[in-house]
């Protein structure tokens, strides 16, 4: 073969060879830059439940924990076990594109092992309402439903944006009963202390190393609340279940004074129904600050 002829043929080969790259990589870069939205989701807890619902993805849930109550929907989509304990096999059979986990609640090792084999987890990790809107906004992302997501996102940042411009100082000291006995009170990093500060009252355990720290009764005596809240959460008589603990501390300002209230859970949960768990408290605050 004469050089010229040869240099052309190289020339071919090298050509072919590029065209062939392209060819073979352009699916690829469809895939990752435009990939098709997940139509079978698992949500690991019951905030991101609530979030893919109110961001219009209820019919694509496949599964949820046996926490997940909110809203009704969520009640009879199939139950993979608890936060704490899902079932691996249960995940599995449903065949989930995405699993939906926490980083509050849901084990490190499930996660694990559901990536070694190779099902896609995306892990939420806001945990204050500050971190809420950019954690939906980061959910829609993973989905790849961002414009239902941000729509979301916005309302919840600009409902708390409202309560942050109106913010007033209110001299009651809360305490936010979570369970009586024993006494499990609402501490820092929590939506519910965020939502305290918020409306301008102060926490009495808002200095605990935990979130979730317990109290004993002669620590609410020292820290004398104005105010406690009893949260309502996991459907149980709250009032019959904290009788006991409210007559044993009825000295106490809040006891006395009858400012014990029970209230919803959306504070309970990381997820839109926090904007109306503020509006309770915003109420009962009010209403105290004003008698």
């Amino acid at each position: 073969m004469k050089a010229r002829d040869k240099r052309y043929s190289n020339y071919f080969w090298k050509a072919t060879a590029v065209l062939f790259l392209l060819f073979t990589l352009h699916p690829s870069l469809i895939t990752s830059s435009y990939a098709e939205a997940p139509k079978r989701i698992i949500s690991l807890s019951p905030s991101t439940t609530e979030i893919l619902f109110a961001a219009g993805l209820g019919d694509n849930i496949v599964g949820v924990t046996t926490f997940c109550d909110h809203p009704e929907e969520a009640k009879l989509k199939p139950k993979i076990g608890g936060m704490s304990n899902p079932s691996l096999e249960a995940v599995i059979t449903l065949k989930p594109d995405i699993v939906i986990m926490t980083t509050d609640g849901n084990p490190k090792e499930f996660e694990e092992r559901l990536r070694s084999m190779n099902i896609k987890t995306y892990v939420f990790t806001a945990r204050t309402m500050s971190q809420l809107p950019d954690g939906i906004r980061d959910i829609g992302r993973a989905l790849n439903e961002e414009n239902s997501f941000n729509t979301l996102a916005s309302d919840i940042e600009k409902a708390l944006g409202s309560y942050k411009a109106r913010r007033q100082g209110i001299s009651k000291k809360v305490l936010f009963m979570i369970w009586p006995e024993p006494l499990i009170v609402a501490g820092p990093g929590t939506a519910i202390d965020d939502a305290i500060n918020l409306l301008g009252a102060a926490n009495i355990a808002d200095d605990a190393v935990i979130q979730y720290p317990k109290y004993s009764i002669e620590e609410v005596v020292r820290r004398s609340p104005d105010i406690i809240f009893v949260g309502k959460g996991s459907g149980m008589n709250m009032e019959e279940t904290a009788g006991g603990l409210l007559k044993r501390i009825s000295y106490i300002p809040a006891v006395k004074n009858n400012k014990v209230f029970y209230v919803g859970d959306g504070l309970y949960r990381l997820g839109p129904r926090v904007i109306e768990g503020l509006e309770e408290l915003e109420g009962l605050l009010n209403k105290e600050t004003k008698d």
